[in-house]
């Protein structure tokens, strides 16, 4: 029996000093991050850079940055269809702790550089009369999800797109006296007007 407790006792001694080691290394480490004057993070390192909302950028090296491309058509109802394309990265979830994790976060979409929608995933829809009349552009721009900016030579990881909103077509003209002519009451549409430029009953 007292083989067996000398034995758990020795046991012990060596999980306590192998975990005494590995603790000694990640101290040795960090600290030495903090003497060359970079972040303690292992993702990267802050700048004092930030973007219009305050938050700061995180520079990667290229080899290890995420990237992002943007693509906006308009759709059938008048609205626009916005589609990322990401590579080196991924979406995260809502819920997702606070830290910054290589790769990994959330886009963030703008209109003529005013935030627009958080984006989660690599589609969204701006609703139709959304953009007046005129150019614009549109930019999704990758974030971490401690809020801080991928940024690869001091420049965020974004990608643009110019669109031009051309201004709705106006709705034809129906003639009153025409309608009560032709049909009387029974010419009623249920009321509802006649269909837009589109085909769809307004």
């Amino acid at each position: 029996m007292s083989c067996k407790r000398s034995l758990l006792g020795a046991l012990a001694v060596c999980v306590l000093l192998v975990g005494s080691a590995g603790c000694g290394t990640g101290d040795a480490h960090e600290q030495k991050s903090q003497n060359s004057g970079e972040s303690a993070s292992p993702v990267g390192r802050l700048l004092d850079d930030t973007d219009q909302e305050g938050r700061r950028y995180r520079e990667v090296d290229e080899k290890d940055a995420p990237r992002v491309g943007i693509e906006v058509e308009p759709d059938d109802d008048g609205g626009w269809d916005v589609r990322l394309t990401v590579r080196d990265f991924r979406f995260s979830p809502a819920g997702t702790r606070p830290a910054a994790v290589p790769g990994h976060g959330v886009a963030l979409l703008f209109v003529d550089e005013r935030p627009v929608a958080v984006l989660r995933g690599a589609r969204h829809r701006l609703a139709a009369g959304y953009l007046p009349h005129g150019t614009h552009q549109v930019t999704a721009r990758l974030y971490a999800d401690d809020d801080t900016v991928w940024a690869v030579d001091g420049k965020p990881v974004e990608s643009a797109a110019a669109i031009t909103a051309s201004a709705p077509e106006p709705a034809p003209a129906v003639s009153v006296s025409a309608a009560v002519s032709e049909g009387g009451a029974g010419a009623r549409t249920g009321g509802r007007r006649s269909p837009d430029r589109r085909g769809e009953a307004s």
